[in-house]
């Protein structure tokens, strides 16, 4: 009974996290990147070109069913979020559009908005209004094929469009309001050139509260002026973490890992030593709903180590690569933190 109630419980967080296929269906394409069977562009003025908007009743307007004291705060948000999803283009193409996904494409929209959207954007609507753009995400095999040609012009694509989508964002709804840029694995990827773009060292970083840059390795070193923070209420900087069992290094470890910078969603800090449970604020799952005091964790050369979810059953956790609950595992701990960095920004600017 104990590990049928673990393996619910897992298969919970493996729907919520939204990655569930990124961890097991890794099809691979095998022919190279054409430029003339790309998707149509989206056009940012048109509201179906955005996964959520303060605007639309979206799924980044989600509460938890088991916090009945947290509300949908966007309406009065003085600051906004712009959060850019991760991949959920793994499976076989169902059409002709191959390296690059359609925006058009319904079954993959649903699978978006009832995962990342869902339980990834929604953890920033009690502080922010959540803007989150439509984009033709790069299927999955950019990260496994050996064809790094077609795999760039994938991404390109990809970030072309989380571009003028952030520019129609500054020039329709922004109107001078502080910001946060967040994101998830590929869509971290898009963040940093986002933010290399317009925020590092230019004149933009004076509305930037924070970046959450979840799910990849980010360092100093990719930025000018940037930098991680290291303390909960910082502002102005960035925070990233990818989340792995005790003790583990994945085989790909070499390849980024060993050299990014990251923090404990817990403490906020990069201190190396576990956190007590009862610190947890608590992970989304089963439901919809929050458990707290579920997890210990601590920051480790770059990658971010938990113990064994402290749930029923947890003799029978596997898992070694957290990665599709690297927001799921920290819900109102990111929660709380955004709405603390949130507050020190408004009163540091004098923004009531």
């Amino acid at each position: 009974m104990m590990r049928l109630i673990f393996i619910r419980f897992l298969f919970a967080l493996f729907i919520l996290g939204g990655l569930k296929a990124v961890c097991q269906n890794k099809f691979l394409i095998i022919n190279d990147f054409d430029e003339n069977k790309l998707p149509s562009r989206p056009n940012f003025a048109e509201s179906n070109s955005w996964a959520a908007l303060p605007s639309l009743v979206d799924m980044a307007d989600q509460i938890p069913k088991s916090k009945s004291e947290l509300r949908d705060q966007q309406a009065e948000a003085k600051v906004d979020v712009f959060f850019i999803y991760p991949t959920i283009y793994t499976q076989k193409p169902e059409n002709e559009f191959t390296w690059n996904a359609s925006i058009t494409d319904k079954n993959l929209n649903d699978k978006i908005d009832n995962s990342a959207i869902k339980n990834q954007a929604s953890v920033f609507n009690g502080s922010c209004q959540v803007y989150s753009p439509r984009y033709r995400q790069a299927h999955y095999s950019v990260f496994l094929t050996k064809d790094s040609v077609s795999a760039r012009k994938a991404l390109e694509v990809a970030y072309e469009d989380v571009k003028e989508a952030f520019n129609y964002y500054l020039q329709n709804y922004n109107h001078n309001r502080p910001i946060i840029i967040a994101a998830h694995s590929q869509g971290t990827l898009h963040a940093v050139r986002l933010l290399k773009e317009f925020f590092d060292n230019k004149p933009l970083k004076s509305l930037l509260v924070s970046s959450y840059l979840v799910g990849m390795p980010v360092n100093d070193s990719m930025f000018q002026d940037l930098k991680i923070s290291l303390n909960p209420s910082d502002v102005g900087g960035y925070v990233s973490w990818n989340t792995f069992a005790n003790g583990y290094f994945p085989e790909y470890y070499k390849n980024g890992l060993n050299k990014a910078q990251s923090v404990n969603p817990i403490t906020w800090t990069a201190t190396n030593t576990f956190t007590n449970y009862a610190e947890h604020k608590g992970t989304l799952g089963l439901k919809f709903k929050i458990s707290p005091q579920i997890i210990s964790s601590r920051e480790e050369q770059g990658i971010l180590w938990i113990k064994k979810p402290k749930v029923a059953g947890k003799v029978f956790v596997k898992t070694k690569i957290w990665h599709f609950a690297d927001y799921n595992l920290f819900w109102m701990d990111i929660r709380e933190n955004v709405a603390l960095r949130v507050k020190n920004y408004l009163e540091q600017h004098d923004i009531k």
